[in-house]
C-alpha cells in the first residue's frame, strides 16, 4: 500500500506548475514593481529637465518682463511637468545674472514659483554675487537667465530600497531682445 501511494505521488505532475508559480510569483512581482518605480523616476527626470529648459527659454524670449508675466509663466509651466505636480515637493527658480566692468557677476533679480517647496537657488540671492558653476563665465556686458527646477522625490513603492532624493535641473539662456536685468513690479 505504501509503495503504491509513493509510486502514485512520484508520477503525479498536475500540481507541479502551481507550486513553481507560487514560488516564483513574489520575485516576479518585486521585479515588476521595481521596474514601475524606475520608469517613474526616469520620466520625472525628463519632465523636470523639460520644465527647466522651457521656463528659461520662455523668459529669455521676453523683451521686458514683469512679475505678473513671470507668474503667468509659472502657472503655464505646471502643464509641462504633468503628470507630476510640483506642489509641495517642487519649485521653479528663475534668476537674472549679469556682469558689469571688472565686477563679478551679480544676481539682478530672482523669482520663485510653480511650487511651494522651501528650496533656494544654488546661485545665491538677489543682489549678491552669483555663485556660478565651475567654468561658467559671464563676461562684462553680458546677462543670462538661469532656470532651476528643484523636486524632492520620494519613491511610492519601495521607500526602503531607494532613499528620498532631491532632484535639481538647470537651464541657462541668454536673453534674445534685451538684457532683462530688471523685473518690473517684482
Amino acid at each position: 500500500m505504501f509503495r503504491r501511494l509513493k509510486h502514485m505521488l512520484a508520477n503525479e505532475q498536475r500540481g507541479g506548475v502551481m507550486i513553481e508559480a507560487a514560488v516564483i510569483m513574489p520575485f516576479l512581482l518585486f521585479v515588476m514593481l521595481g521596474g514601475v518605480e524606475i520608469v517613474r523616476f526616469a520620466l520625472l527626470q525628463q519632465k523636470l529637465n523639460r520644465t527647466a529648459v522651457s521656463m528659461a527659454d520662455l523668459v529669455a524670449q521676453a523683451e521686458d518682463l514683469t512679475a505678473a508675466d513671470l507668474d503667468s509663466l509659472f502657472a503655464a509651466v505646471q502643464f509641462v511637468a504633468q503628470p507630476f505636480e510640483l506642489g509641495t515637493q517642487g519649485r521653479v527658480i528663475i534668476s537674472s545674472v549679469s556682469a558689469t566692468g571688472a565686477n563679478p557677476p551679480k544676481i539682478d533679480w530672482q523669482r520663485f514659483g510653480a511650487g511651494t517647496a522651501s528650496e533656494t537657488s544654488e546661485l545665491g540671492t538677489a543682489g549678491e554675487d552669483a555663485a556660478l558653476p565651475a567654468g561658467f563665465i559671464v563676461r562684462a556686458g553680458e546677462s543670462m537667465i538661469y532656470s532651476e527646477v528643484v523636486y524632492n522625490f520620494e519613491p511610492l513603492i519601495f521607500p526602503q530600497v531607494m532613499a528620498p532624493t532631491q532632484l535639481r535641473h538647470r537651464a541657462v539662456f541668454r536673453p534674445r531682445f534685451g538684457a532683462l536685468t530688471t523685473l518690473e513690479g517684482g
